[in-house]
């Protein structure tokens, strides 16, 4: 899951002549699912989100010190299929990217993971439409802009195959000792019966 990231003074969407959502101060994140993304990069993705320090520190003013649930800030999300491109000499190819409908459920869920994580979501988080062609209007802050994207290791996380165990050596040592005494004994049994056996015939 990839995501661009711009710190705004505004921010809005419109698909024609119709505002789907917009912001005041906040951040802009344009987002791209990819084929491998599941729930484990949706939650990584919306906590980076909201704790992502980028803005002035509402009491010291100090930069780089406050994240969104700290300042009250707006967030307007944009689903942008285009991040999971790979270039192909000069032509992009999005096979990365995720399936527009099962893309549109992924995107759904992020939302409402995102929304769980703030105050006053329904003001706070605003959209834009899932597979409209829209207009983003940013007025970048700085300006600031920063690309994240979930680790691999997310998805590509194995269970370790349990370890065999170790046998104990003091019990190994043991067994070796008690099968060296039954082989002893059975010896001596043969040799007795052997003794036996000759001074009958004498």
């Amino acid at each position: 899951m990839r995501a661009i990231i711009q710190k705004v003074t505004k921010a809005s969407v419109t698909v024609g002549d119709r505002c789907t959502g917009s912001i005041g101060q906040g951040m802009c994140v344009l987002l791209g699912i990819s084929t491998k993304d599941t729930d484990k990069e949706i939650e990584w993705m919306a906590n980076k989100l909201v704790k992502l320090r980028i803005f002035n520190h509402p009491d010291t003013d100090k930069p780089w010190d406050a994240d969104l649930l700290q300042c009250k800030f707006g967030i307007l999300i944009v689903s942008q299929f285009t991040l999971q491109c790979v270039l192909k000499g000069n032509k992009p190819d999005f096979h990365n990217a995720m399936k527009a409908e099962q893309s549109e459920l992924m995107y759904n869920k992020f939302v409402q993971v995102l929304k769980s994580k703030i105050p006053n979501s329904d003001t706070l988080v605003q959209e834009g439409e899932f597979g409209a062609f829209m207009q983003v209007h940013i007025q970048n802050d700085g300006p600031v802009t920063i690309p994240i994207e979930s680790p691999e290791s997310l998805s590509t996380q194995k269970v370790k195959p349990a370890k065999p165990q170790k046998q104990n050596n003091k019990n190994q040592g043991k067994k070796k000792v008690e099968s060296s005494e039954v082989a002893k004994d059975e010896t001596d049994k043969v040799v007795e019966q052997v003794t036996d056996d000759l001074d009958k015939k004498l």
